[in-house]
């Protein structure tokens, strides 16, 4: 009875707070705002997303307990925050400090990727803390270390090849803030794959927008699988009829697997696809290989001095290379400890991220110039007491422009806590980059440089201002190229600008993306001669790198330009307009033959008096900038002007909803957007059955086809006097199954083959490899086979009629038993063998056994390299499903061993092996990266 009486009170208490906080963001609704717990945040009572953050505060402060954020991130009613509030009575746990540094020495300096650079802490302290997830501040949600996060995703990549996935393959990762992000994405690594980390959707009443955008890169990206977490697999499922790879959507619980899988990529090998903030229908996916990110993780570590010693602290999404590449793979490295939590936490108690700082004496953070705006607007003098943020040594602001003034104002509020001016490092960065390409010298207090705004909106000349000048534009230094990264100022002809000359930003290094994917034009865009195009203007001065704006973005007025980043702070720092959510952007005017200027800003205002004031104000503030008005001002509701994941506005976006008329525009009902979402997914998913429907029927001509040949064949090489002949019918009929099947087919190199006194060695990928060479080798091939098959009831005559050889077994350890008599048989035939044995279902080539090139070298027999390739993709071990496929078959020069002794053999095995694998296009699978590999 008690817990009924304290559950009605906290429901009562609960609906008047948020009562009374939709009437305080609605101040001239007609109607007075009531609240129930069916009553829904957004629709019902205005409450956004910005607007969440202020209520858990007053809901905190009101109910003296910390609040669940990222379950009331996801609340659709009020309802769902009561039960969120009744959730969180438990007192929250302490973790446990961060682990002993390591010697200055130790660093995994040799890995050559991110597995290396795993398996190095591995094999050498598997127990010592990598990251933990916090709740908040100090509540952990779930820790791994380097031993825990290997062993757990390897499991999962056995688990992803045993749903068929092969190297190479892009798996998208739509998952939030948790372990098993982290195992995942490792996971995919390990698999041999290339992740492709997208953002989850926040709210069902974004779901429609959300998975229009995500729907693009999944095409774009060819994702074969999508990992998502558990509450969003149903509503990914809309996903998948608009993306015609997608063969499947799995939680990370579903890749759980007895074994363990560890491949080991090249350096050069991609490792990730990064898509750029804001990509809608012309997905850009920024091609990382493992040395790109390895590059960029060590220049930036050398130009922050980062060792184990330092502990990282972050909230940014692991979806945004911020976060991904430079907080987690960067503390993979230096072995430093990651304490993150979710952006949501951030978002809505801004505090939790300083007090995170504090408690984890974080020496090491970054987050975008909005995030420090925020802690200035929403952290209360209260929540200050006690803080001390005097271990920072370096937090990188980055990602969007670097304000001066919010460099000023948080040092000046947060100096009184420990905060140093030089800890703030305004860094420069881009996803074609990794994620870092200048940072500033360490212990120096940030640097603005004041420029004559005439002239350099006028002749692009960044002239220092005159001391008492007012109207002076501020632009904050980025600092200088990372080691081995190099940065130049060109103009629009690609002369390069000297010092203080503004133009085009490019770069260069080992950092730098070899392009985007499947986007060979934008690609050509991207890089001309050696160097990448930023899209972004700048200058240099004194061996800094001022950005001025995004290319794209830059206005033009009366031969002035205009910044509209610029103009967007000055207007949203208008009382009556939020804060962040305004937007500046040119559209063409066709009678004029010119572009007109539109600022789109957000307000909560709906009287018509108090909306003219706020566009007499915002015209005041442009004018004062651009020394002209704005040709239109759209005051609009909030949560109108479109943002990227990472917060920034999209201004292109913006523009679009302009052009057609749909600013402002009342958001959809989500099951409206869901029956849209269908509706669009109907004709991919009708041509999906259809596709499926011609492979089924494929498989079963395939089947049909297959069987009537080999009776054919078997009849045949019955029937059939004298080995020659009954080989002669058995390669027209395996040419002729080959053509009914309709299988492209390339061979290359049969031609120098002889017809006997050599031996012949092939990869092993299918049941189709004996097929394909039936049907090309020359002269009575003497098949090498287990001796196993020679008693089955229907192949073992077959094979014996062809001259199949018949052994036990062929490696080092046993010798060969059956030499004689093999270097016999190839005096008037070549041997084939299959020196990896049996074949598997995974992708790569696997080790060889040596019996081959024994006899080879003892009895003097050339050894001919055969790479096949096309027949694991057409009919795969374990799977009885075949798939249409090209096939090929090359034969490669000869070799010889160099000596008829056991080490000439070992020689030529290597050789002949290493031929094969260059060719093959698959993995090695005999360089396994296992466990406690150094």
């Amino acid at each position: 009875m008690t817990h009924c009486r304290e559950s009605g009170t906290a429901q009562r208490e609960l609906l008047g707070i948020v009562a009374g906080f939709a009437r305080e963001l609605h101040p001239s609704r007609a109607q007075p705002v009531e609240a129930s717990l069916a009553s829904r945040l957004e629709q019902d009572l205005g409450v956004d997303s910005l607007a969440r953050a202020e209520l858990i505060l007053r809901l905190e402060r009101s109910f003296h307990r910390r609040l669940p954020i990222e379950a009331i991130g996801r609340a659709e009613t009020v309802g769902d925050v009561l039960a969120a509030l009744e959730a969180s009575a438990s007192e929250p746990l302490r973790v446990e400090g961060a682990p002993a540094p390591l010697p200055p020495t130790a660093a995994a300096a040799e890995a050559r990727t991110l597995i290396e650079a795993l398996e190095w802490h591995v094999a050498r302290h598997p127990q010592r803390l990598h990251l933990t997830v916090l709740q908040d501040a100090t509540t952990p949600a779930g820790a791994l270390t380097y031993g825990g996060l290997a062993a757990q995703a390897r499991r999962a990549a056995a688990g992803l090849a045993a749903l068929d996935i092969e190297a190479g393959d892009r798996i998208a990762l739509m998952l939030p803030t948790g372990l098993d992000f982290f195992v995942a994405f490792f996971a995919v690594l390990y698999a041999g794959a290339v992740p492709v980390p997208i953002y989850p959707p926040m709210r069902l009443s974004q779901i429609e927008d959300h998975l229009r955008r995500q729907i693009g890169i999944l095409r774009n990206a060819g994702v074969k699988m999508l990992i998502t977490a558990p509450e969003a697999a149903r509503l990914a499922g809309f996903a998948r009829s608009g993306a015609p790879t997608l063969e499947r959507i799995v939680v990370v619980a579903d890749l759980e697997a007895t074994g363990e899988l560890a491949a080991t990529p090249a350096g050069a090998a991609t490792a990730m696809l990064q898509y750029t903030s804001g990509s809608t229908g012309d997905p850009k996916g920024v091609v990382l290989s493992h040395a790109n990110l390895l590059a960029n993780i060590r220049a930036m570590g050398a130009a922050l001095a980062a060792s184990s010693a330092d502990v990282f602290v972050s909230w940014l999404p692991l979806y945004h290379d911020m976060g991904l590449i430079g907080a987690w793979f960067g503390c993979l490295y230096f072995g430093a400890p990651l304490y993150v939590m979710s952006p949501l936490t951030f978002l809505a108690r801004p505090s939790a991220w300083l007090s995170a700082i504090h408690a984890h004496r974080g020496t090491l953070s970054a987050a975008p110039n909005f995030a420090f705006e925020l802690c200035l607007d929403k952290i209360d003098a209260s929540e200050l007491e006690g803080l001390d943020l005097s271990s920072l040594r370096f937090v990188a602001n980055g990602a969007e422009p670097v304000g001066a003034r919010t460099i000023r104002r948080f040092t000046q509020r947060f100096g009184p806590h420990g905060f140093r001016p030089e800890a703030m490092a305004s860094v420069y960065g881009l996803a074609e980059n990794a994620v870092g390409l200048a940072f500033p010298p360490l212990a120096r207090a940030p640097l603005i440089d004041r420029v004559d705004r005439d002239a350099l909106t006028l002749r692009g000349e960044a002239a220092p201002a005159a001391p008492g000048d007012a109207g002076a534009l501020e632009i904050v230094a980025c600092g200088q190229p990372l080691p081995g990264h190099e940065i130049r100022i060109v103009d629009a002809a690609g002369r390069e600008l000297g010092e203080r000359r503004e133009g085009r930003l490019e770069f260069r290094g080992p950092s730098a993306t070899a392009g985007y994917f499947r986007n060979e034009a934008k690609t050509r865009e991207l890089i001309r001669d050696g160097w990448l195009d930023s899209g972004d203007r700048a200058y240099m001065a004194g061996g800094d790198v001022f950005v001025t704006g995004r290319v794209k973005d830059i206005l033009i007025r009366a031969g002035r330009h205009l910044y509209p980043q610029e103009i967007e702070a000055a207007i949203g720092d208008i009382d009556g307009i939020r804060k962040g959510c305004v937007a500046v952007f040119g559209v063409p005017d066709p009678r004029s033959g010119t572009e007109r200027i539109v600022v789109v800003a957000e307000t909560y205002a709906t009287e018509t008096g108090a909306r003219a004031a706020l566009e007499a104000k915002a015209q005041e503030a442009m004018s004062a900038i651009g020394g002209t008005p704005a040709d239109e001002i759209v005051l609009v509701p909030p949560r109108t002007t479109p943002k990227t994941s990472s917060g920034k506005i999209r201004r292109s976006a913006a523009r679009d909803l302009y052009l057609r008329g749909r600013l402002g525009a009342a958001p959809r009902a989500v099951w409206l957007q869901l029956v849209r979402l269908a509706l669009a997914g109907l004709r991919p998913g009708l041509a999906r059955l259809a596709a499926r429907a011609g492979d089924r029927a494929y498989a079963s001509w395939w089947w049909l086809v297959v069987c009537c040949s080999y009776a054919t064949a078997f009849i045949a090489a019955m029937a059939t006097p004298g080995l020659e002949r009954r080989w002669s019918v058995v390669r027209r009929i395996a040419r002729a199954m080959l053509g009914a099947l309709g299988v492209p087919v390339s061979v290359e190199g049969v031609e120098r083959l002889p017809v006997g006194g050599a031996v012949l060695v092939f990869n092993h990928s299918s049941y189709m490899d004996v097929a394909m060479l039936a049907a090309f080798l020359p002269g009575a091939p003497a098949f090498v086979a287990k001796r196993e098959l020679a008693g089955q009831i229907f192949a073992g005559p077959f094979l014996r009629r062809l001259g199949v050889l018949f052994v036990e077994r062929f490696d080092a350890a046993a010798g060969v038993a059956d030499a004689e008599r093999l270097a016999a048989a190839a005096r008037g035939r070549n041997l084939v063998f299959f020196p990896e044995g049996t074949f598997s279902r995974r992708p790569g080539l696997a080790g060889f056994y040596l019996g081959a090139f024994k006899i080879a070298a003892e009895a003097g027999l050339p050894v001919y390299p055969g790479i096949l390739r096309g027949t694991r993709s057409m009919l795969r071990s374990d799977q009885w499903f075949p798939r249409r496929a090209a096939l090929a078959l090359r034969i490669a020069p000869p070799i010889r061993a160099e000596g008829a002794d056991f080490s000439a053999a070992l020689q030529l095995r290597d050789a002949v092996r290493g031929v094969i694998l260059k060719g093959c296009g698959e993995p090695d699978l005999n360089e396994l990266a296992k466990p406690g590999r150094a």
